[in-house]
């Protein structure tokens, strides 16, 4: 009775795995589009954050009708508020738990609709913080007063806390804009107002672009096509002038940053506040981005203090983080700086004097997590020296001995809690969805919150791999990855898609889940594809060399590894190199068209979506950083400008455009098609109407369903 149990129990469980292999699901195209940040996404825990400046964890309820608190380990949660009682509280009517935001242990703030709300969970008790205009953009609330910085068209305006409004600027001239993001949001430019630490001051960006040339966009959704021009300064030509205006709040009063030392030409960049409000910072930089001042500015007369350092290189300098001011001094701030290969940061104080370096280590780091309890030492994320892994790391202030905090490989993200004892530790790796976990400040785990299931286990998946390849220098180690189908056989010959990006700030493989891949490209793959993709040299994360090697050459070294690229699925016994198709989208469109004109034949098929096509027509600042001006290296946008090799097309290219497009403009698109009608060279072409750089929403769908299945058909037996 016992054996036949025994047996009775393998044979239910033989079933079961056999049930659950024949039941797994066909991913939809649709499905992997729409439901990759839904059905398909990991699980995670609602609003997980510490509490305050404690180290106490909070988190929503899994109805989101509470907020629950625990120690921190988060080994047992109690009840801290339930939305009835928020409700009852301030005369609100809430269906769930808001977005929290924590002042203090007891205090947080947080938005219902156009209202902002500050409350106290343990007196029970909350009032309405403030309101912001609705006809206002670029909203910007200052947490210490209440006071709201907006903009409305070109101006900028202030609610304070008492309802009064204010003008800060009043230009009727269109070309002044004041209170938005500059420079085209280049050097980690995000915004344009900027409140002090205490709230007295308001500083703000302010372009003038009288200079910059209008470019004509169509708008097709009134009932005649109406003019939508953009300013749009391309390389070589005449760009915004760019200031910095200071408001005091309390004498309603606007002065201007005297930056235009030398010339107006240049570019204002990571403002920051000196912790006692009476300094503005400024990385400024000239036209030709290769000189770097690190400026110190009186906030009362807007005149220059000081130049506290400079930083120079042939080829470019690119700041793109304040300074960060270490809690406690007035007068010592870390500064990022690749001066030395890789993104490190430096200890200066505000008389410009270099203390040390603070990190260091052939691997670039990313943010300041905060100090711990002593002042100390600081954390800090950066990725490790393969440029695959993400990593906490500690610091001492005042060497730069950096020692890795993080045990588990993978993708991390951190939060550090109020005393810097511990930290909520959220990470993936290639197999693993998601891992959301406790550690202490030495990097072992206190409690495991969350290990998330795989949403995918039901749905038929293939493998992902990661690999190594040798760059076309025959010395570069680039990293790739490599998708197969659910079904893989290596004895049968299997199409290839190339996925590509290539250029800088970019990095397409990571050791985390699924290495980055987007759910479409397992659609493909159970379509019979091999999908490959390579990080070529000039993309993120692998120190300053292997970026700049691009420099006044866009697209030859990437082309080159690429081929690389290409050399290693030839040696696949399973790749029919006869079907190689090719996709990128922006500057993944730029190299797509590329590799189909500069190295025809290679591949069968190519579709670029939002391809620059000639260099001279790209913005200023992201253009001749990397390109120079088209005077100063004629010979490097004549090599890579693709009109010039429309007449080398073999096999299908289709370009995909948004109408609307500010940022690739459809002159790109249209001069290409152009250039291939006169080379009596049959193209295709597919525009979204009044879609911007990327296709974004529900037409998304449509996008993926016209790029594969017209990579489907022109590769079809």
């Amino acid at each position: 009775m016992k054996r036949f149990l025994i047996l009775f129990v393998l044979l239910l469980l033989f079933v079961s795995g056999y049930s659950q292999e024949v039941v797994k699901k066909e991913l939809t195209l649709e499905d992997a589009v729409l439901k990759r940040f839904t059905d398909f996404y990991p699980d995670y825990i609602y609003g997980l954050q510490w509490r305050g400046d404690s180290d106490n964890l909070v988190k929503k309820s899994d109805d989101l009708d509470a907020l629950l608190f625990s120690d921190h380990t988060g080994m047992k949660w109690d009840t801290l508020l339930k939305v009835d009682e928020l409700n009852d509280n301030l005369g609100i009517q809430l269906k769930r738990i808001p977005s929290v935001s924590w002042i203090d242990h007891n205090s947080f703030f947080f938005k219902s609709g156009s209202d902002y709300y500050k409350y106290n969970v343990s007196e029970g008790t909350g009032e309405k913080f403030t309101r912001f205009p609705l006809e206002g953009t670029n909203i910007d609330l200052c947490k210490k007063t209440g006071n709201i910085a907006y903009t409305i068209d070109n101006n900028l305006y202030l609610k304070k806390s008492n309802g009064d409004c204010v003008s800060v600027t009043n230009f009727d001239d269109k070309n002044i804009v004041s209170g938005q993001s500059i420079a085209r949001n280049e050097f980690g430019i995000t915004k344009g107002t900027f409140w002090s630490p205490k709230g007295s001051f308001l500083a703000f960006y302010q372009k003038d672009e009288s200079d910059v040339k209008d470019y004509p966009l169509v708008d097709i959704t009134t009932r005649e096509a109406t003019l939508k021009s953009i300013k749009y300064p391309m390389a070589g030509m005449s760009s915004e002038k760019p200031k910095v205006g200071i408001y005091n709040v309390k004498r309603g009063r606007t002065i201007y940053l005297n930056t235009s030392e030398g010339s107006v030409d240049h570019y204002l960049t990571n403002l920051s506040w000196g912790p006692d409000e009476k300094f503005v910072y400024l990385a400024e930089l000239n036209r030709e981005q290769n000189h770097m001042w690190f400026n110190k500015y009186d906030v009362e007369t807007g005149e220059k203090v000081k130049t506290l350092f400079e930083e120079q290189h042939p080829k470019y300098v690119e700041p793109e983080q304040p300074a960060w001011f270490i809690p406690g001094k007035n007068d010592e701030f870390l500064w990022f700086s690749r001066r030395n290969g890789f993104n490190h940061l430096y200890r200066y104080n505000t008389e410009g004097e270099l203390l040390n370096q603070v990190t260091s280590g052939k691997f670039p780091v990313h943010s300041i997590i905060g100090l711990d309890e002593s002042g100390k030492f600081v954390y800090v994320t950066g990725a490790d020296e393969t440029g695959l892994n993400e990593y906490l790391y500690i610091a001492k202030l005042k060497n730069d001995k950096t020692k890795k905090v993080s045990r588990q490989f993978g993708v991390h993200s951190y939060k550090m809690s109020g005393k810097g004892e511990y930290f909520i530790d959220i990470y993936s790796d290639l197999k693993t969805p998601r891992i959301t976990q406790v550690i202490d400040k030495k990097g072992k785990i206190v409690n495991g919150l969350l290990i998330s299931p795989d949403p995918l286990a039901d749905v038929k998946i293939g493998s992902t791999e990661l690999l190594d390849i040798t760059a076309a220098d025959n010395k570069t180690i680039l990293h790739a990855r490599i998708i197969k189908p659910y079904d893989f056989d290596p004895s049968k010959k299997y199409k290839v898609l190339v996925y590509l990006y290539g250029g800088p700030h970019a990095q397409m493989v990571r050791n985390a889940w699924l290495a980055y891949a987007p759910l479409w490209m397992h659609y493909m793959a159970n379509r019979g594809y091999i999908i490959f993709t390579v990080d070529n040299r000039g993309s993120a994360n692998r120190g300053f060399e292997f970026e700049n090697v691009i420099h006044r050459h866009l697209g030859l070294n990437e082309m080159n590894d690429q081929m690389k690229g290409v050399e290693y699925l030839r040696s696949l016994p399973y790749i029919d190199t006869s079907k190689m198709a090719i996709h990128g989208w922006s500057f993944g469109g730029f190299m797509t068209t590329t590799m189909m004109l500069r190295q025809p034949g290679t591949f069968k098929v190519g579709v670029a979506g939002g391809p620059v096509i000639n260099w001279k027509w790209y913005e200023v600042m992201y253009g001749e950083r990397y390109m120079d001006m088209p005077g100063e290296n004629p010979d490097g946008y004549k090599e890579n400008n693709l009109l010039n090799y429309a007449d080398s097309l073999q096999g299908n290219l289709m370009l995909v455009i948004g109408s609307v497009d500010p940022v690739v403009v459809p002159q790109h698109s249209m001069s290409m098609l152009k250039r291939f009608v006169e080379a009596k060279k049959q193209v295709d072409f597919f525009t979204y109407p009044m879609h911007e750089h990327n296709v974004r929403g529900v037409d998304r769908a449509h996008l993926m369903r016209k790029i594969l299945d017209y990579i489907d058909d022109k590769l079809r037996d």
